[in-house]
């Protein structure tokens, strides 16, 4: 089943934590120190939770969850077609979970990904040595970079 992804920044992670599960109805799908993502069945929705103090309420980023490697490729190669940047990334180590994805930005520069979960990272930060992440770095194009500097040097154009 695809869903859309939300991304939000929150302040604290407890409360906002508290808050989707009460309007969702459903206890989140993972819990880590300053994340927390849900699997919302209806409506059909991954809400993602990385507590930034000082952000809260704001966009961290939107996606969409594919079931398949193949759909992301597919994916990748439609945007690509279509003339807009991409950037692929494979195998990534990214918001505690094994991903493949291809990131695009839209006509204000927010960042889209369309990704699919390969795995479960447990609670190693993205591209660590198995140190606990910082929420804030928790996820975004390439888990560190800028959505400018990221999409600067396109894949698959």
């Amino acid at each position: 089943m695809s869903r859309v992804q939300l991304a939000l920044n929150v302040d604290d992670i407890d409360r906002a934590v508290d808050f989707y599960s009460r309007l969702f109805g459903v206890e989140p799908h993972k819990r880590r120190e300053g994340y927390a993502n849900f699997a919302v069945d209806e409506p059909p929705l991954k809400l993602v939770l990385i507590e930034n103090p000082g952000s809260g309420g704001t966009l961290n980023h939107l996606g969409i969850e594919v079931p398949s490697t193949d759909e992301v490729t597919a994916a990748t190669r439609r945007l690509a077609d279509d003339g807009m940047d991409t950037l692929v990334e494979e195998q990534t180590d990214c918001c505690f979970a094994i991903q493949d994805k291809v990131w695009v930005n839209d006509a204000d520069g927010a960042n889209w990904e369309i990704y699919t979960i390969t795995d479960d990272a447990g609670v190693a930060a993205p591209g660590s040595s198995g140190t606990t992440a910082t929420s804030a770095d928790a996820c975004g194009p390439a888990c560190s970079t800028s959505p400018t500097e990221s999409l600067a040097d396109p894949v698959g154009r």
